[in-house]
């Protein structure tokens, strides 16, 4: 016997389902968005999809307890509660993300829907395009992930997968011989309780000890896997060529420059930075003509 949960959820403010994942875990199947979670090792499968008047969140696992954590999770993940109005509030005129805020209002962050598969995946990111990136996850996810009962869908590895793999193996997933080494260790370290990333901070200072695991990598954690608007991966290249751009610095910003650009948006710098990211192409348009206050940055 499973047991399924059903929940109907309003949106605070506009809202758009995400699209489907490019690592193969989050699916699009008609109108729905598909994925399995696993909670105590046991499958729940959840299906998401928009109605008239609300999101709707089906879950089908072996305790209602799982299901009902599955949900929760996912709208983590989605952002469906994530109440944006204070934000795009006291940003809605700004000269760089205001006509963003107002074009765009239903973007918002989309999460992970566990904290260490957005440490996985940000370590698999590191230093390469995004294509590489998702081929390296799709591999890991299809050799070292966790199967819905059907065998259609495919869980991100748990910690404690991963952290019983040899060097090797993660290389022959295409993953870097450095990147391999931090991923096992960070596995190791989790999964042996060493480190909890329900603690943010004290999370950060002991993963931080791994070589091979940064600022980034820490940042994108922090934004993608535990909720945190305050931090923005400050060295994602995306940043340094636009910051570089918009500041007129005719070079690439550095990783100090983007910070001090994007912190007159604290503690919303990661959601500013987002914005900025969907107004590539307004800010390419009329970044000549921006007047009045503008980050400490823009002036350089």
């Amino acid at each position: 016997m499973s047991a399924v949960v059903e929940v109907d959820v309003r949106p605070p403010g506009p809202y758009r389902l995400p699209p489907a994942g490019r690592d193969g875990i989050l699916r699009r199947r008609g109108r729905s968005l598909v994925r399995v979670l696993h909670h105590a090792g046991e499958p729940v499968t959840v299906a998401v999809w928009p109605t008239a008047a609300a999101v709707r969140f089906r879950a089908e696992g072996p305790t209602r307890e799982a299901s009902a954590w599955a949900v929760e999770r996912m709208r983590f993940a989605l952002g469906v509660d994530h109440d944006l109005a204070p934000f795009q509030r006291r940003f809605r005129r700004d000269p760089l993300i205001g006509r963003v805020i107002r074009r765009k209002p239903w973007v918002r962050p989309q999460r992970r829907p566990e904290p260490f598969e957005a440490l996985a995946w940000a370590i698999t990111e590191q230093l390469i395009e995004a294509e590489h990136a998702w081929r390296i996850q799709r591999t890991l996810t299809w050799r070292f992930g966790r199967r819905s009962p059907c065998g259609g869908l495919r869980d991100a590895p748990a910690a404690r997968a991963l952290a019983g793999r040899s060097q090797p193996e993660l290389q022959a997933c295409d993953l870097s011989a450095g990147r391999s080494r931090a991923l096992i260790r960070a596995s190791r370290e989790i999964a042996a309780g060493r480190v909890d990333l329900r603690e943010h901070e004290a999370a950060w200072r002991r993963l931080r000890a791994i070589d091979g695991i940064g600022p980034w990598t820490l940042e994108k954690l922090a934004f993608h896997g535990q909720g945190r608007d305050d931090q923005l991966p400050a060295g994602d290249l995306a940043y340094l060529k636009l910051v570089g751009r918009v500041a007129h610095l005719g070079r690439r910003a550095t990783v100090e420059e983007v910070r001090e650009f994007f912190c007159s948006y604290e503690p919303h710098a990661a959601l500013a930075g987002l914005y900025m990211l969907h107004g590539r192409g307004l800010l390419a348009a009329g970044a000549a003509a921006v007047r009045g206050p503008v980050p400490a940055a823009a002036r350089w």
